[in-house]
């Protein structure tokens, strides 16, 4: 923390790499500087007291530590407790960004070391790996089908505000700069002052947002990600790739990288249970979405266009270019005669600069000039690059020309297509309002505007800016016709309809077994029938991983859901069904969480086919997407998995453990599900629980824009959604949500070496342990009880701890580690270093959970409630994937 260097930090982080320490300890002692500034030798003081309290118990398992820790919490005044608070979570924002920092360090220098010291987790390996299974040809083939589509959400488990993390952004940008950087320099010491600067910002800076975001902000936020990194990597990524596969001719040759990335969005779509995503909204989102994408692209035009200075006497243009400049003449005589002024016998320059007039256009609305669609662009594109190829400008046909190219087939006019989610019971009463024939209800007439505005989007941006209609709760075939029906009636027939892709979600349990039932039926449908006509016979289905682990709990969810994968992808074989799987993943475990890269390559036999689709919510989109190095790594990695998990000897071997260890999921599947239903149907469960944890209070934290359950309270897990649920989980440090049922289900089972042998070649349960690890890794058994000691119920209580002491044994056992994490040595020592701060973090928060429950009071601006707000923040930092 602060300015230190005691010992007993040292003996957790003596491993950890030097250059990453340095990083830790430099922001530390800047911190620490800021901290005596503002508040005095005693604030720093009262820091390091309770820092050295922590460590001292977390390093000693010492009860008497952790209870001095706690008298000191109590001993503070109500503005030295937030005070403290909020020292600790600048902390752990610090040390996250050089924690990043250190990761991108990491892949700079492999990158930088060459092929040799490559992983096997990278395009090129996986190619390889696929060329040795099936032949040049297939892969060939396959790899042109690849698709990876992450869909970005608004769920709100990012807790920080923009402003921190735009400060954050502007530290991390001053320590990269640093690296080269002599310290004791005139540069050195500027550098330091600004990152003193910046950190005395942070620690100003409110953390608490004082208005919950709207569904605008959400979407402008997301746009960040779009400008700093996503724009510019993806066609970075796509040219690795593509010198790989071309070799010496990388750069000369006919590029033959596909843009395999397509990106999506539910923010500002997803109206499922967010009355404040409305028509209006969805067509604003697009709106913003598309002003980004086409900047975006108008200036890649443009700055490409002006370094086309090719004399046509050098680089003679072909007729296809030349008819090409007599169409823009005809359309625009005054853009491209002002334009040819400048560059008269520069014939690919003037066209390309026109081409970025007419995106410009686009983006104004001006539809005389507007291109109709991305695929008109893409033809004058090509034309352009033919032209320059047959004139014997191959570099620059190949190069940034193709950047260009490639940025276009993968973000289109809409940048993200926006998914408009919406729950099957508002379907079905706002079709059966219509169809009374009656004065409308509101809800009805919002119901029936958002085709209208799908269809708006879809003339505005292209079909692909918004067709898919995604159903929650999807439990028939007539949740899916109802779309159909509704869209209909909105635009006053079926052909004034927008193309409509219907989606079904499926959820719950019970959903998951009907699935191929309903699936049966909605190919029967006769929309349903036209739409896979039309598409070559692709669908695509998408599965909930946070109500069905709520619903069942996660050992049972997890094999709930591969089994539902598994019956999916064969039906779609026997129906001649080109299927892709959405999977709703969340950053957590409890949620789907977890390295999503080992997730992939764990799928059923057939369910990936080279195509997967995922959501990335909350904190994960900054933590994948938000650095360009981290987020080109992630893109590959992932595009490589989903390669890879379709490869003949990775399904044989995803197929043949399942079947041998079948016997073995049953067993789990229903001594867990017991063991999770012990627990959560428990009579008085739902109170219990909002006792235990800060569930109630998290839902005063203005983190987004949608509420945080269904009705005005909880009486029943159903009116609860998944994010909190696992967010109070997570904040009480029991993380339950990720392991609960585990150790019952392993111990059914009961045979250890039959257990390691699953755990060595049955990769849906590795990942299961590995995941658990990491949940476990994450918790604290003397935090946790003191959480639970809030409620009044000992049977509850004693129920959650001797379940985790059963699980965390058990998975000791199976995996045959000898402490939690000992086969990821770096997780191990970053989650040791930073588990006593977020104990000091969560002894802040269990004292003003006290306090709020002792008073009654439900003001958010009182004491106790800022202060627990304060810590509710800073443990999300500290734990990071909290939702």
């Amino acid at each position: 923390m602060p300015g230190t260097t005691d010992h007993s930090r040292a003996r957790i982080s003596g491993e950890v790499d030097r250059d990453l320490r340095a990083d830790i300890s430099l922001l530390g002692s800047l911190l620490g500087r800021v901290l005596t500034e503002a508040g005095g030798d005693d604030l720093l003081a009262d820091v390091e007291n309770l820092r050295g309290l922590v460590i001292r118990a977390y390093e000693r398992d010492h009860d008497a530590s952790i209870e001095d820790a706690e008298a000191l919490v109590e001993s503070f005044t109500p503005e030295r407790a937030e005070q403290v608070a909020r020292a600790f979570t600048c902390y752990f924002h610090l040390s996250n960004l050089a924690e990043e920092h250190h990761r991108v360090r990491v892949l700079r220098a492999r990158s930088a070391a060459g092929p040799a010291s490559v992983s096997t987790d990278t395009l090129p390996a996986a190619l390889e790996r696929m060329r040795e299974e099936v032949g040049a040809e297939a892969t060939a083939e396959r790899l042109q089908g690849l698709r990876f589509h992450p869909v970005l959400t608004a769920h709100p488990t990012e807790a920080r505000r923009r402003a921190v993390a735009s400060t954050i952004r502007r530290i991390s940008e001053l320590l990269d700069a640093r690296v080269p950087a002599d310290p004791a320099s005139a540069t050195g010491a500027e550098n330091e002052r600004r990152l003193l600067e910046q950190i005395e910002v942070l620690w100003r800076t409110s953390p608490l947002r004082t208005t919950r975001p709207t569904p605008l902000d959400e979407v402008r936020t997301a746009m960040s990600i779009f400008d700093q990194t996503l724009f510019q990597i993806v066609p970075q990524v796509y040219r690795l790739l593509d010198d790989w596969l071309l070799g010496t001719d990388a750069g000369v040759a006919e590029a033959k990288a596909p843009a395999f990335l397509r990106l999506g969005s539910w923010i500002g779509a997803d109206r499922d249970g967010n009355p404040f995503v409305t028509a209006n909204v969805t067509k604003e989102a697009a709106a913003i979405a598309a002003e980004h994408v086409l900047l975006g692209l108008e200036h890649a035009a443009t700055r490409i266009g002006r370094t086309l200075t090719l004399d046509e006497s050098e680089t003679r243009p072909d007729d296809a270019l030349r008819a090409l400049a007599a169409r823009q003449e005809e359309l625009a005589a005054s853009v491209t005669s002002q334009i040819g002024t400048r560059a008269p016998n520069e014939p690919h320059r003037r066209v390309l600069l026109v081409i970025a007039e007419r995106i410009a256009a686009t983006r104004r609305g001006d539809e005389a000039l507007a291109y109709a669609d991305p695929s008109a662009l893409l033809d004058e594109l090509r034309i352009v690059q033919n032209s320059l190829r047959a004139g014997g400008a191959r570099r620059n046909a190949n190069g940034e020309l193709q950047n260009l190219i490639w940025q276009v087939q993968t973000f289109g006019f809409h940048l993200a297509e926006l998914e408009v989610r919406q729950h099957s019971k508002v379907h079905r009463e706002a079709l059966a309002d219509v169809k009374a024939g009656g004065a409308l209800a509101d809800m009805t007439i919002e119901v029936l505007e958002v085709y209208r505005t799908i269809a708006y989007l879809q003339k505005r941006y292209g079909v692909d800016a918004a067709r898919r209609y995604i159903v929650s709760f999807t439990q028939s075939s007539t949740d899916l016709a109802t779309v159909y029906d509704l869209a209909e009636a909105a635009l006053g027939s079926a052909e004034a309809a927008p193309v409509l892709d219907a989606i079904p979600l499926f959820e719950t349990f019970d959903d998951l077994q009907n699935s191929t039932r309903i699936l049966s039926e909605m190919i029967e449908l006769a929309p349903v029938k036209a739409r896979l006509a039309a598409t070559g016979r692709k669908l695509e289905v998408m599965l909930g991983y946070s109500d069905s682990s709520k619903d069942v709990g996660p050992v049972s969810a997890t094999l709930a859901l591969y089994d539902a994968q598994s019956r999916i992808a064969s039906w779609a074989k026997d129906n001649d069904i080109v299927l892709t799987l959405f999977h709703g993943r969340g950053g957590a475990l409890g949620r789907g969480g977890g390295p999503a890269n080992e997730a992939v390559m764990a799928q059923p036999p057939g369910s990936v086919d080279d195509r997967f689709k995922l959501t990335e919510q909350g904190e994960v989109i900054f933590a994948q997407y938000g650095d360009k190095t981290i987020a080109a790594r992630h893109i590959e990695q992932m595009a490589a998995a989903t390669l890879l998990a379709s490869s003949p000897a990775n399904e044989e071997a995803n197929r043949a453990a399942a079947d041998e260890f079948a016997p073995v999921a049953a067993t789990m599947d229903e001594a867990s599900r017991t063991r999770f239903f012990e627990l959560v149907k428990a009579e008085g469960f739902a109170p219990w629980f909002a006792q235990v944890t800060p569930m109630e209070e998290v839902g005063l934290l203005a983190l987004g824009s949608r509420p945080a359950r269904r009705g005005l309270s909880v009486s029943s897990l159903e009116d609860l959604r998944a994010i909190p649920w696992v967010f109070a989980w997570t904040q009480a440090r029991i993380n339950l949500t990720g392991w609960f049922g585990l150790g019952t289900a392993l111990a059914a089972v009961g045979d250890e070496a039959l257990l390691r042998d699953a755990y060595r070649r049955w990769p849906l349960f590795t990942s299961m342990i590995d995941n658990v690890e990491m949940s476990l890794a994450k918790t604290d058994l003397r935090i946790a009880e003191r959480y639970l000691a809030l409620g009044d119920r000992a049977d509850l209580a004693a129920l959650v701890l001797s379940e985790m002491q059963l699980t965390r044994e058990w998975v000791q056992r199976t995996s045959g580690h000898g402490e939690i994490l000992d086969d990821k040595p770096v997780l191990q020592r970053a989650v040791r270093l930073r588990s006593p701060y977020v104990d000091a973090l969560s002894l802040l928060q269990l004292r003003a959970l006290r306090s709020v429950r002792a008073s009654g009071s439900t003001d958010p601006q009182d004491a106790p409630h800022r202060l627990l707000l304060l810590a509710v923040n800073g443990v999300a930092a500290g734990l990071q994937n909290t939702g």
